[in-house]
């Protein structure tokens, strides 16, 4: 099937009265994420580099990720005339360096690697399809709705290649929950406060991850809903080898998402306050 182009958006839809000012914050920040993906994609190929139909793969997946970034970062520049997409990507490509030099994967084993991609992947589509429902905007509805269903295409494309490695590395369900789990706390690093950072800066900031991340939390969590959440946590237990949609898996969902909306919460406070400091 072939697959979406830029040219496929509707962008002549675009409804500059239906733009959400926070969105705008986060889908910018996201534009910068996603336009790195060819670095993902040299990393990836690196782990597996013995492994031609995998490196393919991975290939393809990367020119989308960055087609991502690329219809985020029209997007917010239609939102935000201000907005120089080029120059924030180079900024944040400057500072945030992926471990592309590398003879095998940062989890310790390909598993670990497809179990991590795996949970991105649940991730990225649970947030996307998040802000799909949020917005009001229709061209940035459209995009996200495509996003949504690339990563979880890309979510059953690394869940095949885990199950064949699975069959020659025999990593236990412990080791891929773990994985899993370091994976996701990973959403507390410099990446994407960096990238909240370089594309909402004003010119006198300086970067602190504790800052940007809590400004960048405020603003994603609230849009989470339970089945955001639940759907995501049900896709991460089923690459780490455990039981989806069973007890385990709703009460860590019913869980999560309950700190999701205090973080928000707590965030959206400091973050005024801190406004009102300056």
């Amino acid at each position: 099937m072939k697959h979406w182009t830029l040219d496929d958006i509707e962008w002549e839809k675009f409804d500059s009265t239906k733009v959400d000012p926070d969105l705008l914050k986060v889908m910018k920040a996201a534009s910068l994420v996603e336009k790195n993906g060819h670095d993902y994609g040299r990393y990836l190929q690196k782990v597996f580099d013995d492994d031609p139909e995998f490196s393919a793969a991975a290939i393809r997946w990367a020119a989308e990720e960055v087609q991502h970034g690329d219809a985020l970062g029209r997007w917010s520049e239609l939102a935000d005339p201000s907005f120089n997409f080029q120059a924030a990507f180079e900024d944040f490509a400057t500072n945030i360096k992926l471990p592309i030099d590398v003879g095998k994967s940062v989890r310790g084993s390909r598993v670990g690697e497809l179990v991590a991609r795996c949970v991105v992947e649940c991730g990225t589509s649970s947030m996307y399809s998040a802000i799909s429902a949020a917005t009001e905007e229709p061209v940035l509805k459209q995009i996200c709705q495509k996003i949504a269903a690339d990563e979880l295409r890309h979510y059953k494309l690394f869940y095949k290649h885990e199950k064949r490695y699975l069959e020659i590395e025999k990593v236990g369900k412990f080791r891929r929950f773990w994985v899993a789990l370091t994976r996701a706390a990973e959403t507390e690093d410099d990446e994407l406060a960096y990238a909240y950072f370089a594309a909402n800066k004003h010119a006198s900031a300086s970067y602190d991850r504790k800052t940007f991340n809590r400004e960048y939390s405020a603003k994603i969590y609230g849009f989470y809903r339970f089945h955001h959440v639940e759907r995501a946590m049900s896709m991460a237990f089923k690459a780490a080898g455990l039981k989806p949609h069973g007890r385990l898996c709703i009460w860590i969902s019913k869980a999560l998402h309950a700190v999701l909306k205090k973080r928000a919460r707590l965030n959206q406070k400091l973050v005024a306050a801190q406004a009102k400091a300056v």
